[in-house]
């Protein structure tokens, strides 16, 4: 309460004085008024004490009423009494609504009737109270019918106070065409008055709101309704104030619907049918022509707004002198917003139109805006008051004291102490950071006109009107130095939204649906920064869901805001991932076809075919008014990102909100799901899109976002970051796969596949993998999944880490086949370990292969391996160009490093150099993925010199199995593509790789072995050149050349080694012999 205000003043003795003590007069008024906010918020008191405090406070307000009907002068709010006069008709309306919502609670009578049974059963007897507070429900269920009774003594004072409001209601309920006749709240229609301050005799009246001036006047003359009949000023401040509005606030949410109540009070008054005939005719024209009047209101302060916030914006030193036109433009334009949220949810008449208005959010972002200005240049406009009020004020408040004629010693006390504190102020005190507060020189003026009102007073503010109009400028300027966010918060408090939900969302929806609002859409999260400012100390069990409700709503449009943008970013990217796809290669064919049968004058095709557009005809403009989909799309982007880019951060009910962290983290979401959408997987057809064509798309899609830091402050890096990196991993942060997990899938289940089947092989010459002309065609063409370029694209996308896991995968499957193969060794261990020692023996070999079993299901497993490796090659070659060309400083020391290992060095550093080779796409005398890979395999059961022994008899396995290919039909060789339609090629890298990784875990010689290998490979090839069946020597030449493959894939072997084990004369024959075949094959 304003007990506790600072007082400027000194005791005095009130006892002593004939006239009203002024402190407690104020005190009681303010305290009525704060517990009539915590009545309402509590609906019904609980206990005995809250039920004296109605009583006690009712008592009050009667007090206070009677005590002022004793004062012999007017309360006038122009003529230096506003604060008096003010406070008094907040009493008065405060009285009323309270009384009104009390009448509104169904069930009053039953719950004090319950709380007067639990107060006898707990004390043994009635409330002492309950009779009156019981007779006050009864009394006061027509509580307006009852308060026209109670307030005939309050009359006289009531309407006096009503009828000040002549001088001031009408000005402010003015049309938008008389406000724009004469140019209201503009700064620049006058330059050369800019810079002068904004004055008028009645300061606090200028920014005082419609809303309450309607509700005084509205309740005032309803309790004194005969001022209506003898006051021609009343009665045309009534109708004009009914004419304005079909409902008040009561209180929040809860309306008084004005014409209904009032018809119905005064129908049961004899003689007052005129004033029913006015009601009625009031109505009808409130119902006709109010909705448009305030929609033409909104539309001049939407413009005068924008002015007024532009022209502060540059020139922010003008809040100083201009500081009355900000808080009058914040308190119009507010009065103009509550007035249609308010009636829009009690729609009277059919036609909704008036009540819809879609450009109320750039009306509240321009209140935003100026609201903005005042907080960020409030030490500007203190330094400005601060000057104003020591050098002016103070001077021009000290004349009209020395010229009063009659001057009480208290008053001139009092007088001389506003003097002294204006002069006081210094600039010096707004640098150094000083508070001030003139909370209690403004509490001494309310004092000074309560005193100066009594009977008998020797100074009367009525008879010395400028000094009331030059104390009322004063309180205005040090409200402008100490009570900025005060003032902000009384002119422009929109926290009523927070009752009015499914309105407020309506208009959010409504702003955003509009593409030119959008840019103003950011005022509804900044709206719900004032919802705080409703709740009241009285209520702090309110404040949780209040505060809830804001941080919610607050929540919800930021997300709504970022979804909306999300939604257009995505609508440009497929527009210029279409734009990307037109360029690519596989679209030229038609125009390098047409261009080549226009050369030889051939017929293009149909008549009347229509000439495809080339790539680029869309951004050929004839027109400078033609607007493409792609336009209106970057149009609605640039509004909708100047919003979200508004504020950096927002603040409720202390939760900080970033808009532009909601925009990021949808656009991580989307670009995720994008990048994953474009792979156009279909797990049924096993169909997924080409690797360069996703690659196009993609950076069509990063070619977008970039762009959106031109319109919002983000870091669109980060997101590229976040999003590409989770998806080089086989599931991203959500769970969701990835196109690291698709195409691994892919490759491995489709393609590798089908070339275990027969129907594709790899063609070295290429370096692709090939469809073969088979019976049933596949729904795909291998070469366009595993060229060079593709699988360069496939490591763009996927990176090394992506691609690590790709061979990771590989290695798998190769290891699953290793452990089916070491139990074909196992059936076949005998045999072997016996051909291991006779491999110079040619007929006892010959008698111990026949003994051999799965000798192809050897080496067909043997062939899959080595597909699966030589794909792998594929893979990393093509990663180590990509790499090669981002960061070819750190690929070439990685290949240095891993060039210069020392012979000598330990295997397990060597391996540590490899596994970074490999990261890097380089190839590696041992893959260290195929080591870890194997590694695993080992048995608990088997000791390390069976592994060994197992390991070692694999490769014996695998040499003499190699003539039976020569019986193959498909074991042709072709120069052409270097290779075997079979895949056998395959085998060279197979039989390296394993052996060099099987004899790395078990520490073996990989050397040895493969010589080991050699011997056994050459002698049983050897030994079919003496054949004479010509179906098992049918491919024999093509199967030599397999030694000269192993030999040139092996970084173990030579050719010196393989000269001492296979005749060179013998490759040299093959190979002329292949390419003779091939050759009349091919005539």
């Amino acid at each position: 309460s304003f007990k506790k205000c600072p007082k400027s003043v000194p005791s005095f003795n009130h006892t002593n004085c004939k006239r009203v003590n002024g402190p407690e007069f104020t005190s009681k008024i303010h305290n009525f008024v704060f517990f009539a906010m915590w009545f309402y918020s509590n609906s019904w008191p609980s206990c005995s004490k809250e039920k004296s405090e109605i009583l006690k406070n009712l008592d009050h307000v009667c007090e206070l009423l009677n005590t002022i009907d004793a004062l012999p002068g007017l309360l006038d709010i122009v003529n230096g009494e506003f604060d008096l006069t003010k406070n008094y008709l907040d009493l008065v309306v405060t009285y009323t609504t309270l009384m009104i919502i009390l009448s509104r609670i169904e069930e009053r009578k039953a719950i004090i009737g319950l709380y007067n049974y639990a107060h006898e059963m707990t004390h043994g007897a009635s409330d002492r109270e309950y009779p009156r507070l019981g007779q006050m429900i009864v009394d006061y269920e027509n509580p307006l019918k009852k308060m026209m009774e109670e307030f005939v003594p309050h009359g006289k004072s009531l309407s006096d106070a009503l009828v000040s409001l002549q001088m001031v209601y009408p000005r402010r309920n003015l049309s938008a065409d008389q406000w724009r006749n004469a140019q209201l709240l503009s700064l620049i229609s006058a330059p050369s008055t800019m810079l002068n301050p904004a004055q008028s005799d009645t300061m606090p009246c200028e920014y005082l709101s419609l809303d309450t001036m309607e509700k005084w006047i509205v309740f005032g003359f309803i309790l004194c309704h005969v001022a209506l009949n003898s006051d021609a000023a009343a009665l045309s401040l009534w109708k004009l104030a009914l004419q304005s509005s079909t409902c008040l606030c009561l209180f929040r949410d809860e309306v008084f619907h004005i014409h209904k109540a009032a018809e119905d009070l005064f129908v049961n008054i004899r003689g007052y049918n005129k004033r029913i005939n006015d009601i009625r005719e009031c109505k009808e024209q409130a119902l006709s022509h109010a909705g448009s009047m305030h929609r033409e209101r909104r539309k001049f302060l939407r413009s005068a707004l924008k002015e007024l916030a532009t022209v502060l914006a540059d020139q922010p030193g003008l809040l100083g002198p201009k500081a009355l036109f900000v808080f009058m433009a914040l308190s119009f334009a507010r009065d103009e917003i509550i007035w249609l949220l308010r009636h829009a949810d009690n729609i009277q008449k059919k036609s909704t139109d008036d009540f819809i208005d879609k450009h109320i959010a750039e009306l509240i972002f321009y209140m935003e805006e100026l609201r903005a200005h005042v907080r960020k240049y409030g030490p500007v406009m203190q330094r400005y008051y601060v000057q104003y009020l020591s050098g002016f004020d103070a001077v021009v408040l000290n004349e009209l004291v020395q010229n009063l004629s009659v001057c009480p010693e208290d008053e001139s006390i009092i007088m001389s102490s506003f003097v002294n504190t204006m002069t006081s102020l210094s600039v010096k005190q707004v640098e150094d950071g000083e508070v001030f507060d003139f909370r209690g020189m403004r509490l001494d003026w309310f004092r000074l006109q309560a005193y100066t009102s009594v009977s008998k007073a020797s100074l009367g503010l009525a008879d010395h009107k400028e000094l009331g109009k030059m104390m009322n400028t004063i309180i205005f300027h040090t409200k402008m130095v100490d009570s900025l966010v005060e003032m902000l918060v009384e002119t422009s408090d929109l926290s009523i939204f927070c009752f009015y939900s499914r309105a407020f969302e309506k208009m959010f929806q409504q702003c955003l649906e509009l593409p030119s609002q959008s840019r103003h859409s950011v005022c509804f999260p900044l709206l719900c920064t004032h919802f705080m400012s409703c709740t009241h100390e009285l209520c702090p069990e309110e404040r949780h869901h209040i505060g809830d409700r804001s941080l919610s709503l607050c929540n919800m449009f930021l997300d709504e805001m970022a979804k909306q943008a999300r939604n257009l970013i995505t609508d440009i990217c497929t527009e210029q991932c279409t734009l990307s796809d037109q360029l690519l290669p596989k679209h030229c064919a038609k125009t390098i076809s047409q261009a080549v049968n226009k050369k030889s004058k051939k017929a293009t095709g149909k008549k009347g075919e229509p000439e495809r557009e080339k790539p680029g005809v869309e951004s050929m403009r004839k027109n400078r008014l033609l607007v493409t989909n792609l336009d209106k799309l970057h149009t609605a982007l640039s509004e909708l990102c100047f919003s979200i880019n508004y504020v950096p951060n927002l603040i409720v009910w202390e939760h900080t909100f970033t808009p532009r962290e909601y925009l990021t983290s949808h656009l991580e979401i989307r670009f995720t799901k994008s990048i994953v959408g474009m792979t156009m997987y279909n797990q049924a057809t096993q169909e997924i899109a080409k690797p360069s064509e996703l690659l196009t798309s993609v950076r069509a899609y990063m070619t977008v976002l970039q762009s959106i830091e031109n319109y919002v402050t983000i870091d669109i890096t980060r997101v590229f970051n976040n999003v590409l990196l989770q998806q080089t991993q086989h599931l991203d942060s959500h769970g969701e796969p990835t196109i690291t997990s698709l195409y691994t899938n892919w490759y491995l289940e489709t393609l590798l596949r089908q070339v275990s089947n027969g129907h594709i092989a790899y063609f070295p010459a290429m370096k692709a993998f090939v469809n073969l002309p088979t019976e049933n065609e596949l729904t795909f063409n291998a070469e366009e999944y595993s060229d060079i370029s593709e699988m360069r694209s496939l490591s763009e996308l996927l990176g090394p880490y992506g691609m690590k896991f790709l061979s990771e995968s590989l290695m798998w499957h190769i290891s699953s086949q290793v452990a089916e193969l070491k139990k074909l060794v196992v059936e076949n261990m005998e045999v072997l370990t016996q051909m291991r020692t006779s491999f110079d023996k040619p007929d006892h070999m010959a008698a111990l292969f026949k003994k051999l079993t799965s000798v192809d299901s050897v080496l067909k497993r043997m062939t899959i391996i080595g597909v699966i490796l030589s794909f792998r090659s594929l893979a990393q070659e093509a990663l180590r160009d990509v790499l090669s060309c981002h960061i070819p400083f750190l690929v070439s020391s990685v290949e240095d490093f891993k060039d210069h290992i020392p012979r000598e060095t330990d295997m397990k550093v060597a391996m540590n150099v490899y596994e970074l080779s490999s990261a890097a796409g380089l190839p590696c005398e041992i893959d260290p993925a195929l080591v870890v890979a194997l590694s695993s395999q080992k048995s608990e059961n088997i000791s390390p010199e069976e592994e060994y022994k197992i390991a070692c008899l694999l490769m014996v396995f695998v040499a003499v199995s190699l003539p039976t290919l020569a019986s193959n039909v498909m074991s042709q060789y072709s120069p052409a593509i270097e290779g075997h339609c079979n895949n056998i090629h395959c085998l060279a890298k197979a039989i390296n790789q394993i052996a060099a990784a099987l004899f790395t875990i078990h520490k073996g010689s990989i050397e040895d072995r493969l010589k080991e290998f050699l011997a056994l490979a050459s002698s049983s090839l050897l030994k079919i050149g003496q054949e004479t069946d010509k179906m098992t020597t049918r491919n024999r030449e093509s199967v030599y050349l397999l030694l000269d493959m192993i030999v040139q894939e092996s970084p173990f072997l030579t050719m010196d080694l393989l000269e001492s084990c296979f005749p060179y004369v013998l490759l040299r024959n093959a190979y002329h012999a292949v390419y003779k075949q091939s050759i009349s094959a091919n005539a």
